[in-house]
């Protein structure tokens, strides 16, 4: 297979900035390329995930749709949750007292026009410890989600240097030597920004076993379960329609069917944290929104990022004295139109007026203090 790549003088592809827009052309090229060779079968799977997707605003909603067009099976979701968490611990906590995440900047001349922040709404700002492009409702991931097609969101520790450690890079210069040299112990707790994996951000997959293979398959597929701090040790969603024999359903990431007209059944059941997380707190699950919105396909804008027509369906409080597993149900009723849902759960402790997560103050984002769980959606469609 011959792949169209843009090149430039000299038959390098140059570029004007890392972040520019002229780059755009390459990222596909890229993705094309793992498409054929997953296709080829030169490779068993291949994933990418946008990594920090809104933290400088230079990722345009039209690239999440190109990349996702150009390798349906490769370019699958992004980061819904960046990783740097422990950034926003305060100073005064032995922490860097900055942006959970990061996410400290402000447009520059690759952000989208579009991404303007206010005292109100930063998209440059993470929210509950997502980012903007997750936590906002209606917001650019239900925008993609209502064109109906997947794009899951994940959460990760993007681990570099981790809070309290003790160890600094060395000090050999990198850019002559290729290394930083053998690191230095200091005996004295650095204000680094990150966890160690899996400390604080959870990536719940649903796979078949513990192997890579498996694993990625299952991040393809969307069953993916973000969490923060503990917050739930696992999650299972059944959506099925009530009057056409399934007695099943189909669960996160996956798409289902229902008769103009008919119902359809959501079960929920969670499972509470057991124990403590690594703050050393057992965390409350105080509710989960159930949120859905039409599928109206295709979008004539590609720099659409907004979907007004996603809501909060209901809200399921969870009784403080609860453990183990709690379950809660909601039927659609007379179902006439394509649609996807999907969960959002919390702690409770800092809520905005409409119940969602509220913006992260830089220098004072105690990680631990705000705790969500993000579900990818469920598919439905009319016959």
């Amino acid at each position: 297979m011959i792949l169209s790549t843009p090149v430039a003088q000299g038959g390098k592809g140059l570029i004007a900035r890392a972040t520019s827009a002229d780059g755009e052309p390459f990222a596909l090229a890229a993705l094309r390329y793992l498409d054929a060779q997953v296709l080829a079968g030169r490779t068993e799977i291949a994933l990418m995930f946008a990594n920090h997707p809104g933290r400088r605003g230079v990722d345009s909603p039209h690239e999440f749709r190109g990349w996702r067009d150009a390798a349906p099976e490769v370019a699958v979701g992004m980061e819904g949750a960046p990783g740097h968490q422990a950034a926003g611990i305060t100073g005064a906590d032995g922490g860097l007292g900055g942006g959970r995440g990061f996410y400290e900047g402000s447009p520059s001349a690759d952000s989208l026009a579009g991404f303007d922040p206010t005292a109100a709404e930063n998209p440059y700002r993470t929210y509950g410890g997502f980012d903007w492009f997750t936590a906002k409702l209606g917001g650019l991931w239900d925008s993609l989600l209502a064109e109906g097609k997947p794009w899951w969101v994940t959460a990760t520790s993007d681990a570099h240097q981790v809070f309290q450690d003790t160890v600094k890079p060395g000090g050999q210069d990198h850019a002559t030597t290729g290394s930083r040299g053998a690191p230095v112990d200091t005996d004295v707790p650095q204000t680094y920004g990150d966890f160690w994996p899996g400390f604080y951000s959870s990536t719940l997959v649903g796979a078949s076993s513990r192997s890579y293979v498996d694993i990625m398959r299952g991040m393809r597929a969307g069953k993916v379960v973000a969490v923060h701090g503990r917050l739930i040790d696992g999650l299972d969603l059944r959506v099925r329609a009530k009057r056409d024999g399934d007695t099943r359903g189909v669960t996160i990431g996956g798409r289902t069917f229902v008769r103009r007209g008919g119902d359809v059944e959501v079960t929920i059941e969670v499972e509470l944290a057991a124990g403590r997380n690594v703050n050393g707190a057992t965390p409350k699950l105080a509710k989960v929104d159930l949120i859905a919105g039409a599928v109206t396909g295709p979008v004539a804008d590609r720099d659409t990022y907004l979907a007004p027509g996603t809501s909060v369906v209901e809200t399921f409080e969870v009784p403080s004295r609860a453990r183990g597993k709690v379950r809660f149900t909601h039927v659609f009723r007379n179902v006439d139109r394509a649609f996807y849902l999907r969960l959002l759960g919390t702690d409770g402790n800092q809520l905005g007026a409409d119940g969602g997560p509220v913006m992260d103050m830089l220098g004072d984002a105690d990680p631990w203090a705000d705790l969500w769980f993000y579900a990818n959606p469920v598919f439905v469609d009319v016959i």
